[in-house]
């Protein structure tokens, strides 16, 4: 599960036991395995930004009330015909590893990884196919419209109200999905459209006593705002004496935190795919002026169809200038942030940097098993060490979004996103149609669609408090755009 108020801490271990589910590629051209050090570290977030995690995304219909008879429910289309493995491809030969030539080939403690012999499978998708496909017929795509996301429609910006839209009669509770001091994530089912969702329920005692009173806001004023294929909906909010609580969907695939542990490390073209379906995120949030600060696989969540939604926005803030605050997770801070000088969407395109290099690589450039002030060091005063199994243009670009110079950083340049996007390492990607989610994504989680299946979650002790309960509202007024 990811962190949950900041206090669900996530320790960065490797499972031994964890099967691999990636099936990665060898070429002449791609990557060549080598030693490379491993890194097992625990994301913590700074005391100065802890904020909430939950695991939530936009590919449903809102759950209906009685009051909105106008409202239907959006047709759940199947996207995706890929079987349940990773493709992976480079110069148009298409290569798989068993699981044990996985392990051998990705990073592991205490030792280097070993040349492998790859074996050809005929039915993986050539990388050409999996970022550049061939044409075919417009489909319509889940997404964050109202539960449906027409291939060529443009996303929609415009600010919905969901003040006081449902209430704990509108949903039958199901299981819990997280837990931390804040509260829970429940997995609950509509009484109306009989659909699942994920609902978020934050103390709000917990939260003043935290100091996170302005980051809980916040988290709902920049959801309420946001409408993106390739990010959460927040379908509505409402409150008791007790508790907040944030409607959201429930996405059914999990982590990509989860998926990159189980297989050590990503493939050239797999990465390559989580990480264009990234950056199309940033450039959309920055368009609307909001810096998002808290990028790492934790908080990217897949969909039944394989596609990424980013969740949790605790640290997400509207930047027109700069800000100082530091937070954020201590892997991924840019140094103008360790280093508290004003920043703005320049840390975003860092953090892509870091989220990059840790998928190839299966540990972060700065990782350091002691306290995150070392960690803050690297990062000030260090230099990127790249493992010589990088292809060369993974290696240019993140050699051009890893570095403390704004003048010469990515993103943050005149050309802004365009300069990521037009970057010679995403030559491939048909952005227009990625933005569609008009291509396969490269691992489609094993799930049973529209059933609720949690299987990808972990499994928590049930609440014994129930909601809903009369008593003084003792901290409402903190809470009033709820």
């Amino acid at each position: 599960m990811p962190i949950f108020g900041g206090l669900l801490k996530k320790r960065r271990t490797k499972d031994p036991k964890a099967s691999k589910d990636l099936q990665s590629t060898a070429s002449s051209s791609a990557e060549s395995p080598s030693s490379v050090p491993s890194a097992s570290s625990q994301r913590s977030s700074p005391q100065l930004g802890q904020h909430s995690t939950v695991n939530t995304s936009a590919s449903a219909a809102p759950p209906e009330r009685p009051i909105d008879a106008g409202t239907s429910d959006a047709t759940q289309l199947n996207i995706s015909s890929a079987t349940p493995d990773v493709r992976a491809g480079a110069t148009g030969d298409s290569t798989v590893m068993n699981s044990q030539q996985i392990q051998n080939h990705s990073p592991v403690p205490g030792g280097s990884p070993q040349p492998v012999s790859p074996q050809h499978h005929q039915n993986v998708a050539s990388i050409k196919n999996i970022i550049n496909p061939p044409q075919q017929e417009e489909v319509l795509s889940q997404g964050a419209n109202d539960g449906r996301f027409p291939s060529q429609q443009p996303v929609r910006t415009t600010q919905r109200q969901l003040k006081g839209k449902y209430s704990l009669n509108d949903f039958t509770l199901r299981r819990t999905l997280g837990t931390g001091s804040f509260g829970r994530v429940h997995l609950v089912q509509s009484v109306h459209n009989q659909r699942f969702y994920a609902i978020k329920v934050l103390k709000k005692q917990q939260v003043v006593k935290m100091k996170q009173v302005e980051h809980t806001n916040d988290e709902r004023r920049m959801l309420e705002r946001v409408k993106h294929p390739f990010l959460i909906t927040l379908w509505g909010t409402f409150q008791d004496a007790k508790n907040l609580y944030m409607v959201m969907d429930f996405v059914e695939g999990g982590e990509l935190f989860s998926l990159l542990r189980k297989s050590q490390r990503f493939p050239n073209p797999v990465a390559k795919f989580y990480a264009a379906e990234v950056t199309l995120a940033l450039e959309y949030l920055h368009s609307q002026n909001i810096v998002y600060r808290d990028l790492k696989p934790e908080n990217l969540l897949l969909d039944r169809h394989g596609h990424l939604k980013i969740t949790d926005f605790g640290f997400a803030k509207e930047v027109r200038d700069i800000t100082w605050t530091l937070c954020g997770t201590p892997d991924y801070l840019a140094p103008e942030v360790v280093s508290s000088k004003g920043y703005n969407k320049s840390v975003d395109w860092w953090s892509l940097g870091i989220l990059i290099f840790e998928m190839l690589c299966g540990f972060t450039p700065f990782w350091d098993s002691g306290s995150p002030m070392k960690i803050y060091e690297n990062i000030v005063h260090g230099r990127v060490k790249y493992p010589p199994f990088l292809v060369p243009d993974a290696r240019d670009l993140l050699s051009q979004l890893i570095t403390p110079d704004l003048t010469k950083r990515l993103g943050n340049l005149r050309g802004g996103s365009e300069d990521v996007k037009n970057h010679a390492w995403f030559s491939e990607v048909t952005w227009d149609r990625l933005a569609r989610k008009d291509i396969d994504a490269p691992y489609i989680p094993p799930v049973k669609a529209g059933q609720g299946d949690a299987s990808q979650f972990d499994t928590y002790p049930e609440e014994t408090e129930q909601y809903g309960l009369p008593a003084d509202d003792e901290f409402g007024h903190f809470f009033q755009e709820f």
